[in-house]
This record gives C-alpha cells, sequence and structure tokens, in this order.
C-alpha cells in the first residue's frame, strides 16, 4: 500500500438530536446522551483527566502508541479523539505518519487543532467529525486504528469494531487503551472507591458536572471483561492478541490484528 496519499478531507457529521439522559435505556438514547454529557465538560476535560489520573493517562497513550506498531510512513486513525491527546501522541512519536483524529462531539474536537498547532503538529493531522459507527473512509486505508477510554461509550460495540476493521489494512492493528471492571482482586476495591466516590466529587469541582463523572464509574462496573472484548474482536474479522494489563489489570489495552488476506 502507498503511503503518499494525502490525508483524508475534514468531515462533518450532522448533529442528532439531543438525548435526555446519560444512563440511557437505548442504543439510539445513550448515542445522543454521550455526545451531549462530552460536549458539556469539553472546556475542562483536559484538566479533569491530568487530575483524576495523578498525570498517568499521558504514560498510558504513550503505551497504546507503541502497541499500535504504526509502520514507517504509516496512516492512522484515531477514533473517539475528543481533543486529541491521542493523536497527538501518535504524530509525536511517528512524525512521518499520516494521522487522523475523529470524534462526533463537536465542543470536543473543535478544541484539537490548536492544540496540534501549538504542537507544531498541525500540518500531520487532519480531524474529522464523524461518527464511529459509520467509518467516512474506505476500506484497508489505515494501518493501524486507535482509540482511548471510548468503548464503554459506543451506543453499539459490535458495529464500532466492524468499521475499525473494515477500515484497517491487511496486517494492520486496531487498538484500544480502555478502563477494565476485571483489576486484580485485591487492588480491585480502592480502585471502584477513587472512580464512584473520589472522581464524582473532584468532576463537580472541576467541571460543575458530576453526572458526567458518575456516569464514568457506572460505564465502568457495566463493560466487558478482556476474553469478551476479544469475542467482539473476533466476529468483526481481527485477531485478538493478549491484551496489555496497566495498573493490576484496571487498564487494558487491547489490541486486534487484521489477518493477511482478510477480504471483506
Amino acid at each position: 500500500m502507498s503511503h503518499e496519499e494525502p490525508p483524508p478531507p475534514v468531515v462533518t457529521a450532522p448533529a442528532a438530536a439531543s438525548a435526555p439522559r446519560v444512563s440511557p435505556g437505548g442504543a439510539e438514547d445513550k448515542h445522543g446522551a454521550v455526545r451531549d454529557m462530552f460536549g458539556r465538560i469539553a472546556g475542562r476535560y483536559d484538566l479533569m483527566n491530568r487530575v483524576m489520573t495523578g498525570g498517568l493517562d499521558g504514560r498510558w497513550r504513550s503505551e497504546t502508541v507503541l502497541a499500535a506498531r504504526v509502520p514507517a510512513g504509516g496512516r492512522v486513525l484515531d477514533v473517539g479523539t475528543g481533543t486529541g491527546d491521542l493523536a497527538l501522541e501518535i504524530a509525536r512519536r511517528h512524525p512521518d505518519a499520516t494521522v487522523v483524529g475523529l470524534d462526533y462531539t463537536g465542543p470536543m474536537i473543535a478544541r484539537a487543532p490548536a492544540k496540534a498547532l501549538q504542537a507544531g503538529l498541525a500540518g500531520q493531522i487532519a480531524w474529522a467529525r464523524a461518527d464511529g459507527h459509520t467509518l467516512p473512509f474506505g476500506d484497508a486505508g489505515f494501518d493501524a486504528v486507535t482509540s482511548a477510554f471510548v468503548l464503554r461509550n459506543f451506543a453499539d460495540l459490535a458495529q464500532a469494531y466492524a468499521e475499525m476493521a473494515r477500515v484497517t489494512r491487511p496486517g494492520g492493528r486496531v487498538v484500544a487503551l480502555e478502563i477494565s471492571p476485571e483489576g486484580h482482586p485485591l487492588w480491585r476495591p480502592l480502585f471502584r472507591l477513587h472512580f464512584e466516590h473520589v472522581v464524582p466529587v473532584i468532576g463537580r469541582l472541576i467541571t460543575g458536572d458530576d453526572r458526567a463523572y458518575r456516569y464514568l464509574p457506572a460505564s465502568v462496573a457495566g463493560f466487558l471483561g478482556a476474553e469478551q472484548v476479544a469475542q467482539v474482536m473476533r466476529a468483526a474479522g481481527l485477531v485478538p492478541l493478549p491484551p496489555r494489563r496497566l495498573m493490576l489489570g484496571s487498564l487494558m489495552i487491547h489490541v486486534g490484528l487484521r489477518p493477511l488476506g482478510a477480504v471483506r
């Protein structure tokens, strides 16, 4: 595959109708509710990430970039890029790569171009406002597809994985950093205490929106374990590799390989 193609153009998706609940009953409700929730906290999102992780989120993103194994001159799609932190990290570590950061929450992705400009990476990254469930790209166009803290927020995880696999070239990787409900038994109670009780208080103080940070522990508790995520990857046509476990298993880097000769 040639790596000399220009980056895909910025794609703007039409806004969906507002959803009233953060913990909705159906997929359509969740889709809108999650978008609106992240839209409300966009202005303080980066600060909140640094505070509630003790600054470790940057290290976790670096590990995610390493797991993607981006080839020289590669093309990478970062799905659910938010304000662009993972896309920026990919561009820093792979200055010859072309990166596309995609998100469907307007107030979040609107902050990303200025961050790229400040980092001197604006010419390396294109930004697309679109839905991860229906990626606006052709088949097999990227060497890697990445995400960070996004899997829990998909209304239809199987559909999202199918799309991420579709746009990944054979031999490429789909790599996702995500919080896991399967932490070490001795560590899990402390982790839950932090996310269920401390984080909502910090969220209210920093963002003024404790609902968003009550959603966080609820979404973790209801999320899939490593083998269940692997099953979703297999159904999408990916070969799951052993996940990288961080923070005693409280976070995982899920890696799916699109096999050579794969046709969709």
